[in-house]
């Protein structure tokens, strides 16, 4: 998302003839933030208390497919559990695909210099779109060849909070650097909740290797 949302943000910003940003703007990307955290933050809250309260009272401790999970559901949704699983799962398909194969394609073309953007054409950025296409592909495969999607969401999910505090560090360091923010640099609660934030997942992280690694 970090990559996905700067270079789209980037590419808007090239097809403007005049940008102009003011508090207006900044307060309103402040909102449009805290609302997107906050619906995020009660919809994974809602998935734990249905993983806790359904699953794992039904018995079902390991879960390897998204059909598992279905089934898994019935209790509460009954016959219609596939459907209210296959639409979330499609919905969340049609939002995650362009996003993570977008993003690991800005990736390579930001590190080799190649042309990049969703803007151009194919003959204009061959290489970025030729990554989001074998990105498509080995995701597809995944399901095909034995690995568990379902544990490939974990490892990548453990990953994830291993580089977290790389990311908020940089963040960080962006947000408070003058010659980058110019007066828009963060005031004293976003760097206290920022800094916060930077400490807990990185104890997080030290105690996830400790556990790993003693066992």
């Amino acid at each position: 998302m970090f990559f996905w949302q700067a270079s789209v943000e980037v590419e808007e910003m090239k097809n403007r003839k005049h940008l102009i940003v003011n508090k207006k703007i900044i307060q309103e990307i402040n909102q449009d933030v805290d609302f997107g955290m906050t619906v995020s933050g009660f919809v994974m809250y809602f998935i734990i208390l249905t993983t806790g309260t359904v699953l794992y009272n039904s018995g079902i401790h390991q879960i390897d497919t998204v059909e598992q999970a279905a089934m898994a559901l019935k209790p509460i949704a009954g016959n219609l559990a596939y459907l209210l699983f296959a639409v979330g799962v499609i919905g969340t398909g049609f939002i995650a695909i362009p996003v993570l194969s977008g993003s690991i394609s800005y990736i390579f073309s930001e590190t080799f210099g190649w042309e990049q953007g969703l803007d151009k054409k194919f003959h204009e950025a061959k290489g970025f779109y030729v990554i989001i296409a074998i990105s498509l592909l080995l995701g597809l495969s995944i399901n095909y060849i034995g690995i568990s999607p379902i544990q490939s969401l974990i490892y990548t999910a453990i990953l994830y909070g291993l580089t977290a505090p790389v990311l908020i560090a940089m963040i960080l360091h962006i947000s408070n650097n003058k010659k980058i923010m110019g007066t828009n640099v963060n005031g004293k609660l976003s760097n206290f909740l920022g800094f916060s934030a930077l400490i807990i997942m990185s104890v997080a992280a030290i105690a996830l290797l400790y556990f790993q690694l003693s066992e």
